[in-house]
Formats: C-alpha cells, sequence, structure tokens
C-alpha cells in the first residue's frame, strides 16, 4: 500500500511537471499561487494528520503509553523537518546540526553516537575543515533521497577516521565533490542531498568530540534570498520526512516482531538503503517482557572498533539514555573470563552486570551492532524467569 501510495505522487508529480511544460507555468508561479492561497500550509497539515496512521494502525500496541510515544514521536519528527527542510536547508549555505538527538530519535539511533547533518548538493563542490578530537571513531557520508520519496537514503560516498590524513595537530580538511580531489575526499552524486557525520563514543566522559565546519567551495556563506518555492518545498520536504520515516519504521516494527525475543542480522541492503553504515552488522528485533521474566544475551565479541546493544521503544526510538541505563558498548561492558558478554534485559535490576532497563516498557525494538568486525556472530538469546 505504502509503495503503491508512493508511485502515485509520483506519477502525479510527473503529470504535474508536464502541465506545467506544456502551458510555460514556473515552480516559483505554482509556489506563490500555493503560498497565497494557503495550499502549501493546508497541504502540509493534512499530511501530518495522515502520518497519525502509522501509528495507530499496522498492528501498533494500543496500550497508552506507546500511543502516547508514538504521537510524541510524530511531534519530534515535525520539529526535526522543520529544522531541516525550512530553517537549513539551503546547499549554497549549508550548517552542520544535530537532527537526531536526545530528544528526536529515529531508526534505533545510537545511544553512543553524536550524529551531524548538512543539507548539500552534488551541483556544488564543499570543503569540511576541522579537528578530530579524541572520539573513538569518526565516518563521514554523503547520502541522496529521502523517507517519504521511496528511496530511503542510500549512500553515495563514505569516509572513516581510519583512512583520513591529519596534521600534527589533529587538524583535518575534507574535500566533498562529485570529482575526485587530492588527499581525503568524500565523493558525491549529481543526486547527492545530504551530509551525515557519525562521532562513536566508547566513553563519553573522557573523549572529545571533533570540531567540524562545512563551506560551499567559492560560496560566501551567505544563505539563499527566501522565496514562496522555498517555504513550499521546506513544508513538503518536512510533511514527506513525518509521514515516510513514521510509516516506514512503523512497518520494521510491525516485521521484526515475527521474531520476538530473537537477534537475527538484519537485512544489510535493507539497512544501508535507509542511511545505515554500510560497515555495521545490525541485528534488529523486538523483544517483549512479562514482569518476572528476562532477556538474557550472550555473545563472543569478535575482533572490531566497537560493538553494542541498544533498547528502544516501539518505534525505534532508543529509550532515554540520559537517565537510565538503556544500552552497553565494547568499553562499558563487564566480560566473562573467557572473552564473551551476557546482557541481562530486566525491568528491575537483577544484580548481574550489564543489566539494561526497560524503563517501564513491557515490549520494544532492540538493536546489536558489529562495528567494523571481522566476523558477524549472531547474539544466543533466552527468556528466563527473574
Amino acid at each position: 500500500m505504502r509503495k503503491a501510495l508512493i508511485s502515485g505522487l509520483k506519477a502525479y508529480r510527473s503529470g504535474v511537471r508536464y502541465w506545467r511544460n506544456l502551458n510555460r507555468v514556473s515552480d516559483e508561479d505554482v509556489a506563490a499561487k500555493r503560498i497565497v492561497s494557503g495550499e502549501a500550509w493546508d497541504e502540509f497539515c493534512d499530511t501530518l494528520k495522515a502520518a497519525g496512521a502509522a501509528v495507530s494502525g499496522l498492528d501498533a500496541p494500543l496500550d497508552p503509553l506507546t500511543q502516547a510515544e508514538g504521537y510524541r514521536y510524530l511531534s519530534r519528527l515535525a520539529r526535526a523537518g522543520l529544522e531541516a527542510f525550512l530553517e537549513h536547508a539551503d546547499p549554497r549555505a549549508p550548517e552542520l546540526r544535530r537532527m537526531v538527538h536526545e530528544t528526536v530519535k529515529m531508526g534505533a539511533d545510537n545511544p553512543d553516537n553524536h550524529y551531524l547533518n548538512a543539507t548539500i548538493s552534488g551541483e556544488h563542490e564543499y570543503r569540511i575543515r576541522g579537528r578530530r578530537g579524541s572520539v573513538h571513531f569518526l565516518t563521514f557520508s554523503t547520502q541522496k533521497g529521502g523517507y517519504g520519496q521511496g528511496l530511503g537514503l542510500p549512500p553515495t560516498g563514505f569516509l572513516s577516521s581510519e583512512q583520513l590524513e591529519l596534521g600534527a595537530d589533529g587538524e583535518l580538511e575534507i574535500a566533498v565533490s562529485c570529482e575526485r580531489r587530492a588527499g581525503n575526499w568524500l565523493p558525491m552524486e549529481p543526486e547527492t542531498g545530504l551530509l551525515m557525520v557519525r562521532q562513536t563514543f566508547l566513553d563519553r566522559a573522557h573523549e572529545t568530540p571533533a570540531q567540524l565546519v562545512i563551506e560551499r567551495v567559492g560560496g560566501d556563506g551567505r544563505p539563499s534570498p527566501l522565496t514562496a518555492a522555498t517555504v513550499d518545498e521546506g513544508l513538503q520536504g518536512a510533511a514527506q520526512l513525518v509521514a515516510g520515516a513514521s510509516m516506514m519504521f512503523a512497518t520494521w516494527a510491525r516485521d521484526l516482531k515475527r521474531h520476538t525475543n530473537r537477534l537475527p542480522r538484519f537485512d544489510p541492503a535493507k539497512s544501508t538503503a535507509a542511511g545505515g553504515d554500510p560497515n555495521i552488522a545490525y541485528y534488529h528485533s523486538y523483544w517483549r517482557l512479562e514482569p518476572d521474566e528476562a532477556l538474557v544475551i550472550e555473545a563472543r565479541p569478535p575482533e572490531c572498533i566497537d560493538w553494542n546493544f541498544q533498547l528502544n521503544n516501539h518505534w525505534m526510538e532508543s529509550l532515554d539514555y540520559r537517565y537510565f541505563t538503556i544500552h552497553i558498548n565494547k568499553h562499558t561492558a563487564a566480560y566473562e573470563p573467557d572473552g564473551s558478554v551476557r546482557v541481562v534485559v530486566a525491568h528491575r535490576d537483577p544484580g548481574m552486570p550489564n543489566w539494561i532497563d526497560t524503563v517501564g516498557h513491557p515490549h520494544g525494538t532492540m538493536c546489536w551492532r558489529w562495528i567494523h568486525a571481522a566476523d558477524h556472530p549472531e547474539p544466543r538469546t533466552r527468556v528466563v524467569k527473574l
């Protein structure tokens, strides 16, 4: 149904563009009419209203907590969408900003990550400058597409801290362009529209993040003048994010229930197309526990840059890691004498190492990651009585 809806929208937009070309009506003229008449705003509000179907449908739990989190989730997506597509959507004057953070979450956001995004375009060339810092791992990627457009966020370029050439004091400079450049180069394609930076911490309290800025080569840093078209397009983009992301991840959550309380590997092609790091093996799943039950997860970590496990709510939002222990990683875990690790998910502290707090949730989604690992063993799981 979702694919049919998106295909229908694409066909409609293509027809509209064809009609405009025949009648020599410019996009700016159409946008001006939509803004003056209020049609652009009405369409934005209608799309937000329609996005509520992701919360009430798709086999979503109808308990008050899940539904309350669902509507808060939509409000968070709307906030992120307006920031990304209206306030900071000019590829002529890009700015690295945190779109996903402690109170905007989506797609099993990693609590160990500090995410930065910038709107860019394959029509231009960019330069990233800054200092590496001591954060454990750092990756840069360019992507195209967008949630709600039926494209996901497939990658168009990738660069990791292992590949970076640094100055004596950790300074760095990266060329972001469609054409190859000497030194640190992050590829783009003509359709590229997004830059994503992931800073992955092992120990946030003792690691310093990279300090980064981005600039358009040949630009003066000033944004383009506001027009009716930019506002119209911004409202459409924000609405598509809310509708597209909520629908996609609600569908994922529904499908993950098929292997509740197990952790099989998630389809790598599917995760990469949705904007995931192609060098990470993801194990997305669903969990459900009675008040007197615990989920025990055991694994022997392979050689890797990092690994982690996290607990999410039904909407694939990480639980509140600011105040509760809802995730664990390579550095924070306590290990068995043989090098294996045992993680215990439970509603209350069982008095054992590596306890993951459900924070009052009876069910939700979860994710295990092997990050740049030599091997990808599937974590073993079992439900036990407390």
